[in-house]
């Protein structure tokens, strides 16, 4: 397995503290650390730190959703294969979430839940959040954050569903001649005419 499937700024990035106050600017409007470059993999850094070190380094923003860091898919997806992770959204943005956040188990009629920590799911992913995803990857070798992988898996999948697709249709087709008989024809107008105008006999006969 190539060492690509986890990129080395990863668990640095889900390790790190944000949203603390900027020693340099917490006095300023926007100086609490929500930024994380790719290329240092130090600590998180506020707005005004990014433009005076890392001008023209790969960095993402973290935010924040009741408590819990999360990321925007747009950006993280230019960076990291997050097939797999159920993704959220939250102020018209659709985001995944950085770390696992436990839960109760709840166990009974979920459908979906994370295969790491057992948190219930909306959708048929694999995991909640970017942690999980990389304690899989670690774990099993069967999940990927490279990029490269990704893309050979896009056209698998894309060639999987087109004969998946194709036999379904056969499938429908054969089956609507089974199921319903052949529609009786209509039948003769006069039949159906049950009301007109009611005929009277004629008065004073």
């Amino acid at each position: 397995m190539g060492t690509m499937a986890v990129p080395p700024w990863l668990e640095s990035l889900l390790s790190t503290a944000f949203f603390t106050v900027c020693t340099t600017h917490g006095d300023a409007a926007r100086g609490e650390c929500n930024m994380y470059c790719l290329d240092c993999k130090g600590d998180a850094f506020c707005f005004y730190c990014r433009s005076s070190k890392h001008k023209d380094h790969q960095v993402i923003q973290i935010r924040r959703s009741s408590y819990h860091d999360v990321v925007r898919v747009t950006e993280i997806q230019k960076v990291l294969d997050i097939s797999g992770v159920q993704t959220y959204v939250i102020n018209s943005a659709r985001v995944l979430f950085l770390n696992e956040r436990p839960q109760p188990k709840s166990g009974k009629g979920v459908a979906h839940i994370c295969e790491i920590c057992g948190r219930s799911l909306l959708d048929p992913f694999r995991f909640c959040s970017l942690g999980c995803k990389l304690v899989g990857t670690k774990r099993n070798g069967n999940a990927s954050f490279s990029l490269e992988a990704k893309n050979e898996v896009v056209v698998m999948d894309r060639t999987r569903r087109e004969s998946i697709s194709k036999e379904e249709e056969e499938l429908r087709e054969g089956s609507q001649q089974d199921i319903y008989p052949p529609t009786p024809p209509p039948p003769p107008s006069s039949a159906r005419r049950r009301k007109g105008i009611p005929h009277r006999a004629p008065f004073g006969s």
